[in-house]
């Protein structure tokens, strides 16, 4: 084997373990004569695994055997209802990782990558159904905007900077950057304006999803490990995104009426001479679970792009009750950090449970879903936040009075309380 410095490395030559080039490292080596190298920081991580006897493992074994109940489980602990839609994810992850372990059975059968589409109502928990598995298999995870995308070569940022992100996540690790998760927020919203062909591109829309396609499905991605635009003189990674779980949510306004006009045409006899008997016997719940790709198609998806993500889950608008939950339940819920916040100001809250559903009640009419609860909350605790630092400690009561602003809340203070019972 060659050091560095010799006549066979040279500086465009790259690590055959970590994919980075000689000039993002302090050393590189060769070895015997077929373009095989190593680098300084792939020879450290390899002597640290044989001092401590470990092996290379899968996601798998270092998560105790990881099943689809147990990815379900760990969604249930943060995110109320939709059981439906984890039961298709907890399967679609399993799958996933265990094809990344496994790419062949013994009859030598190739298994294909299946990315997910998240259907469902803004605030219904779909980032936070994504960014929970991440937390449960610990790998690197990604939100990307879809809005901010737009095709390579055109001012915005193009797909390939989600790799850029994932990589800072992954700590320029290639190889955790390949076994991560993306989620591709508001892919919705890259439909196609019209579907008239048109003489300008559509660079924002058409165009990024025809971008998303060979990044979804898996192809070498070259990026630059820092981050920011490449140039012909920049040095790049090339990551593998085959690995890669991509998954894509968005709110889909207006899908339903599309499914509803194709179930009311779809009639014969005396069912077509009622149109929109069928759909007027759905609600939305019911509709959203009809969907097919032919709506998708309808709505501004590309057929290539529906393609490449066939398990799609389905996530219900949050009902009072499920807000209600929300707001009180999770382990990161709403109320259980107001009390630690106003606990830490020696101040005890007492929410009630009529300000509580008054505050699901808004959220709901406002069709914000659970992202409105924090507004509504923190808009009626602005001045207690505000005060409590000084207020000496005390107590809070918030009713559904509070909440409509009928009336302002008032920390009952401790220091008051003692003065009183001074001059009694």
């Amino acid at each position: 084997m060659k050091p560095y410095g010799g006549d066979k490395i040279l500086p465009s030559s790259r690590c055959s373990f970590c994919g980075k080039a000689r000039s993002l490292v302090k050393k590189m080596i060769a070895a015997g004569s077929n373009d095989t190298y190593i680098c300084n920081e792939c020879v450290l991580e390899c002597s640290n695994m044989i001092a401590t006897g470990a092996e290379e493992s899968s996601l798998f074994a270092a998560d105790q055997q990881l099943t689809p109940p147990d990815f379900k489980q760990a969604m249930d602990a943060f995110v109320i209802g939709q059981d439906h839609a984890k039961k298709v994810l907890s399967v679609a992850v399993y799958n996933h990782y265990r094809r990344i372990d496994k790419p062949h059975d013994k009859d030598g059968v190739t298994f294909s990558k299946s990315n997910i589409l998240l259907l469902g109502p803004t605030g219904s928990g779909k980032t936070l159904l994504a960014q929970t598995l991440a937390r449960a298999l610990k790998v690197p995870f990604v939100i990307a905007d879809a809005t901010s995308l737009t095709e390579a070569g055109y001012v915005g940022e193009d797909v390939e900077s989600i790799i850029q992100r994932l990589m800072l996540q992954a700590n320029q690790n290639v190889a955790d950057a390949e076994r991560g998760i993306v989620y591709i927020d508001e892919v919705d919203k890259i439909a196609r304006k019209s579907e008239n062909m048109s003489i300008t591109r559509d660079v924002s829309g058409e165009g990024v999803q025809q971008a998303l396609l060979k990044l979804i499905e898996g192809t070498v991605a070259n990026v630059h490990p820092q981050g920011g635009r490449k140039h012909p003189n920049q040095e790049t990674v090339a990551v593998d995104t085959t690995s890669i779980l991509f998954i894509c949510g968005g709110a889909f306004e207006g899908l339903t009426d599309i499914v509803a006009e194709r179930l009311s045409s779809s009639g014969v006899g005396f069912a077509a001479a009622a149109p929109g008997n069928v759909a007027q016997r759905m609600d939305e719940e019911q509709l959203r679970s009809r969907v097919e790709p032919q709506d998708l198609i309808r709505y501004g998806l590309i057929p290539e792009l529906i393609g490449r993500m066939p398990v799609v889950a389905h996530l219900q608008p949050l009902r009072i009750e499920d807000l209600m939950r929300v707001f009180r339940e999770p382990r990161d819920a709403l109320l259980k950090q107001y009390h630690a916040l106003f606990r830490g100001e020696g101040v005890t809250l007492d929410f009630k449970e009529n300000a509580v559903r008054r505050l699901a009640e808004l959220a709901l009419e406002r069709r914000t879903g659970a992202r409105g609860l924090r507004s509504i909350a923190e808009n009626c605790l602005l001045d207690m936040f505000f005060t409590a630092p000084t207020s000496g400690g005390g107590s809070l009561t918030i009713d559904a009075k509070h909440i409509d602003r009928e009336e302002d809340p008032e920390i009952r203070s401790h220091r008051r309380r003692a003065q009183r019972k001074r001059a009694a």
